[in-house]
């Protein structure tokens, strides 16, 4: 899915997003079994940790189909749950930004977006490249706020320590922001 100038390159920098995104999902999961929380945002890291995968086109061809409906499955959850409140809505953008990808990657192998001139509506690209630009530096931000007061209690309803929380959703962020710019 993703394309580089050189191929050791875009190697090594799938691989740390696939790990990145991999134990951010795990992070997640563990929480989730915990006091409650997380697996929303457990099936988006292991997802993106799956869409990072550099299988260089061989046995590539169902990743993108089932990766979307999986997706598309977890924006329908989310827009469910916009009924509790606007707080989802991230998650609903999350997962309908996943499915954006995974349709641009599902062309084939010899057309997918790495050997077209423009994938996809540049105008959504770019709209959800500012998206998750502005959404990594306000998680930046508080995340270094969250370290000048240092705390080991959980976060509330959370089940883990707050800064881990926001480190793992900054993660993800970032991860999000990585393979949209390789789009």
């Amino acid at each position: 899915m993703h394309g580089s100038a050189t191929p050791l390159a875009s190697s090594v920098s799938s691989w740390l997003l696939v790990l990145l995104c991999a134990v951010s999902g795990a992070y997640c999961l563990r929480r989730a079994r915990g006091a409650g929380g997380g697996a929303g945002e457990a099936v988006m890291g292991f997802g993106m940790a799956l869409m990072a995968v550099p299988l260089g086109g061989r046995g590539d061809e169902w990743r993108a189909p089932v990766l979307g409906v999986v997706f598309l499955g977890a924006a329908l959850h989310a827009l469910w749950l916009l009924r509790d409140g606007s707080h989802h809505a991230h998650h609903l953008v999350g997962s309908l930004t996943m499915v954006y990808m995974a349709s641009m990657a599902w062309t084939g192998p010899e057309h997918g977006p790495e050997h077209s001139q423009a994938a996809g509506p540049p105008l959504l690209t770019g709209a959800l490249l500012l998206y998750y630009a502005g959404y990594v530096v306000l998680g930046g931000t508080r995340l270094v706020t969250a370290g000048d007061a240092p705390s080991r209690r959980p976060a509330a309803g959370r089940g883990g320590p707050a800064v881990l929380v926001r480190a793992c959703r900054l993660a993800m962020g970032m991860g999000m922001l990585a393979m949209l710019l390789t789009m």
